[in-house]
């Protein structure tokens, strides 16, 4: 029977061979002061490149008092990736990161500290900073948070699931246990794959959490550092980025919904993001070919505005799956 163990790094990763070194050689200066006991556990999620190679060739010489494991994921899609995550996982809790999130030298011990003095929290995630290769373009920080980056001040808070004001899952910690409990074996929404666009698999978790009663925190004593390169700065990217997002809102609402209040939000969510569609339009008809962040909104209130048909479309998958598995 594996040990238990008090805490698992999980790094879910597609074709991170190149951003990997990076990461490792954080995570082994990581301080412990406390002697907690941990694991690095690297989620290969159908890499085509090097990525086995350059785990095992870490594996050889690995020389620490935690230990590097590997596992490999065939289904694409982060949210398979970290479900995969979860059942390996070794340790009661287990902090995410993305293979181009680096934490600070006191992140292990400050996420580990955090838990122990508040047993409500279910999850919590902390301050995500952005480093970035290039200038970011004009009025980014309104947009930054599609790109996990995120600060909430200097006080511990609650986030509000029902508003939809989470966190997202890189630098994300989570009980083992609660998250089993809690989150089905297989999410709705999958992440970006070859052809699929639509995000909001970092939320979805998060709101089957809080549905079984737990409380999402954010605690300004973890700090990660997002690698952003010049490429996600490209137009075309942070447009199917903002679309992607809008697409999952319909179906992301509808999980704390009551029956009785699905039909509501399906046409309120229909009704309010036509509303914004047009205002955003009339507002910035004169920016919007020109200017990103404006571009970025629109884009977002189309996807949202679509949403409730991608609900519908989602359910009749979901339910001819479940025939055809019966």
């Amino acid at each position: 029977m594996p040990m238990s163990l008090d805490f698992t790094v999980a790094i879910p990763t597609f074709n991170g061979a190149k951003r990997l070194p990076a990461l490792l050689e954080r995570l082994r200066s990581l301080t412990n002061p406390g002697a907690i006991a941990w694991e690095i556990l690297i989620v290969d999620n159908n890499s085509n490149d090097d990525t086995a190679q350059v785990i095992a060739d870490y594996q050889a010489n690995w020389n620490y008092p935690f230990a590097l494991r590997y596992c490999f994921e065939p289904e694409q899609g982060a949210a398979f990736a970290r479900q995969r995550a979860v059942r390996e996982a070794q340790g009661d809790l287990i902090g995410f990161l993305d293979d181009d999130n680096l934490p600070a030298p006191d992140w292990l011990t400050a996420a580990h500290t955090f838990a122990i003095e508040h047993p409500e929290a279910g999850a919590f995630s902390g301050q995500i900073h952005g480093e970035f290769e290039v200038e970011p373009p004009e009025n980014f920080r309104k947009i930054q948070p599609y790109l996990a980056i995120r600060g909430h001040g200097s006080a511990p808070r609650l986030f509000s699931p029902p508003d939809l004001r989470l966190p997202p899952a890189a630098c994300l910690i989570v009980r083992k246990q609660v998250w089993l409990d809690s989150v089905p074996a297989r999410q709705i929404l999958t992440g970006k794959r070859p052809g699929v666009l639509v995000q909001g698999e970092d939320y979805e978790p998060l709101l089957y959490i809080y549905k079984a009663g737990w409380e999402i925190w954010y605690t300004p004593t973890l700090h990660t550092y997002h690698q952003i390169p010049k490429w996600r700065f490209e137009r075309d990217y942070l447009l199917a980025v903002a679309r992607g997002n809008g697409l999952a809102t319909c179906q992301l609402r509808m999980i704390l919904a009551q029956p009785w209040e699905k039909p509501i939000i399906f046409v309120r969510t229909l009704l309010g993001n036509l509303r914004r569609v047009c205002v955003h339009t009339l507002k910035y008809r004169n920016q919007l070919k020109t200017e990103l962040v404006p571009a970025f909104e629109l884009e977002f209130f189309w996807g949202s505005l679509l949403s409730p048909f991608y609900f519908l479309k989602l359910n009749l998958q979901n339910k001819s799956s479940r025939s055809h598995g019966a």
